[in-house]
């Protein structure tokens, strides 16, 4: 009779030893890895697993084929579903998002009165002093910043899918791959730092080998807002970055990618509106957005300050570069 296959596994600071027969299957391991830690089999992502012959493993696979050293235990990433359900939940109390709106060249003008009220400063200063920031990676010296939204700017939250990553807007890991050479790069969601978290664990962006986030933030740190023409809305300011990382963030090297122009109404200069991800069922093969953008973050990542530059000009900016280079 043959021996059981012992396969150890490492998931959320704990260790399992799962027992298997040579001939039970990859899916047959993460059924019972399912049993033990409440993470569907379908979320379950095992790092490492190969076969003998260096190729990934399947789920199909047969555990006995797997390469397995005596004493390593492989890397499960994944969320219980109940957490998820926890998360959605306060996700759905959290406010309705409001209607976008256009920041034109008057409300460029605007702004700098909104972000510069004592009201609105006197916010900030209780931001900075009551809202602690968690550094996953430590800035690096020399590299600009690049802060990113999550719903609809590089995840459809409307949709429904089996897979968090059926969810991810197209080119998503390529993209802050890429981004990661010159930016550090900080994900900014107006959600609870829970559901932040669950997000980028499920869509595969912390942990990530490719590349690594600096910090999470969230709707704590934003701060509120009241004009005359658009009334009462949340905001991201910038300035909270800058003033929690001195020295390193400025307003010449910081750009914020956020569908919604009213979350950059304080930093009007440095703020990109991305297209928004709908539908991804329907988008996912014809999005180019974020394929685009990686061209333009590369473009001008060699520029001393970005302050100069008009974001939402970005696609001309890309066709200019190509004609003089041509």
């Amino acid at each position: 009779m043959a021996e059981k296959v012992e396969v150890g596994i490492k998931w959320s600071g704990k260790e399992f030893v799962v027992q298997l027969e040579p001939t039970d299957t990859v899916a047959s391991l993460k059924h019972n890895l399912e049993e033990q830690t409440h993470v569907l089999a379908k979320r379950q992502k095992i790092l490492g697993l190969k076969t003998r012959d260096g190729k990934a493993a399947t789920d199909e696979c047969p555990v006995g084929d797997l390469a397995i050293k005596p004493n390593v235990k492989f890397m499960m990433m994944g969320t219980p579903e109940a957490a998820i359900e926890a998360a959605a939940k306060e996700a759905e109390a959290a406010p309705e998002v409001q209607d976008d709106f256009d920041i034109g060249a008057d409300e460029s003008v605007a702004s700098i009165a909104v972000k510069d009220r004592p009201e609105v400063q006197e916010k900030l200063a209780r931001r900075l002093k009551s809202v602690e920031v968690k550094i996953l990676a430590p800035p690096r010296p020399g590299k600009k910043c690049l802060v990113i939204d999550i719903d609809y700017t590089i995840f459809d939250l409307g949709s429904t899918a089996e897979r968090p990553e059926e969810l991810a807007r197209p080119f998503l890991h390529e993209f802050l791959t890429s981004a990661y050479q010159a930016y550090d790069i900080i994900i900014w969601s107006a959600t609870s730092k829970k559901w932040v978290e669950v997000k980028m664990k499920e869509l595969g962006v912390l942990g990530n080998a490719s590349y690594q986030i600096t910090c999470l933030l969230d709707h704590t740190a934003m701060v509120t807002v009241c004009t005359d023409k658009y009334g009462v809305f949340d905001c991201k300011p910038l300035q909270f970055i800058w003033d929690k990382f001195p020295g390193q963030y400025t307003p010449a090297n910081t750009i914020m990618l956020d569908d919604l122009k009213r979350n950059y109404i304080m930093n009007p200069q440095q703020g990109l509106v991305i297209r928004p991800f709908r539908k991804a069922h329907l988008t996912r093969g014809t999005d180019r957005e974020l394929k685009g953008l990686t061209a333009y973050l590369a473009s001008i990542a060699p520029l001393d300050s970005l302050e100069a530059l008009d974001h939402g000009r970005w696609e001309r900016y890309l066709e200019k570069q190509a004609r003089r280079q041509g």
